[in-house]
């Protein structure tokens, strides 16, 4: 929460430059893949499913995104991307997290993957039906997964900065009315990001705009330290309003 208060006054700071958009974006999310174990070594850490032990969802969720288009060229973009899934989960068995080992039993866990992203991008490509940009973004991961019982508590938190390649398209199928694919991503090494959605969008006026669609999210690593990886699945609905 000290990192969204301080990106605020930014947010606010950008939003006098002129030329610039904001989007609300907000849905359902759903979990196939949330399965760690941490440390990475299965002689003294348990993996946990968590979607065996706490179901699919639907679980809500939502971002904000703020676009400045210094030109018709160039374009750079804030992202504000929370995400925590909290259950309340009955261990079968015994189960060893962070050196704690936690017997059989009610269970409180937390997962939470906060995705804070500038990015730039450039368009490459426009033509009548289409635009194309491509670019990078440099996204703060901020996750914490943690289990407790009573007075039994352990947790593993991530700080650290991911770089991501960026594209978009833009298919116009008729004056304000467009499809649009949007990707983040990179894979290398022991981990792998992902972030990909592909949106309808209408625009009401010549300011305001509704979009739905749908949004995917993949990844983890599996390094010495931690083994973790999730695939999250939005259904979604945005807002985006030209100032």
């Amino acid at each position: 929460m000290r990192l969204f208060s301080a990106v605020v006054p930014v947010v606010v700071a950008v939003l006098c430059a002129g030329n610039l958009s904001v989007e609300l974006e907000g849905g359902l999310v759903w979990q196939s893949r949330n399965d760690f174990r941490i440390p990475n070594d299965d002689t003294e850490a348990t993996e946990i499913d968590l979607v065996a032990l706490a179901g699919s969802g639907p679980l809500a969720a939502g971002r904000m995104y703020v676009n400045w288009d210094m030109n018709p060229k160039h374009r750079l973009q804030l992202t504000l991307a929370p995400l925590e899934i909290s259950e309340t989960v009955e261990l079968e068995e015994a189960a060893v997290f962070q050196g704690v080992t936690f017997p059989a039993g009610t269970t409180d866990a937390v997962f939470r993957f906060n995705s804070w992203r500038v990015g730039y991008s450039y368009l490459f490509h426009e033509s009548e039906s289409w635009q194309w940009r491509v670019g990078f973004t440099a996204k703060i991961r901020d996750a914490l997964i943690s289990l407790s019982q009573e007075d039994l508590h352990a947790e593993k938190t991530d700080l650290g900065f991911v770089p991501l390649l960026y594209l978009r398209g833009d298919y116009t199928f008729c004056p304000g009315t467009k499809l649009s694919l949007d990707f983040n991503g990179l894979a290398g090494g022991p981990g792998r990001a992902f972030d990909v959605s592909l949106k309808l969008s209408r625009d009401l006026s010549e300011r305001l705009s509704l979009n739905a669609g749908y949004r995917t999210i993949e990844g983890g690593a599996n390094v010495e330290a931690v083994y973790t990886f999730a695939w999250l699945h939005y259904a979604v609905l945005g807002m985006e309003y030209r100032f």
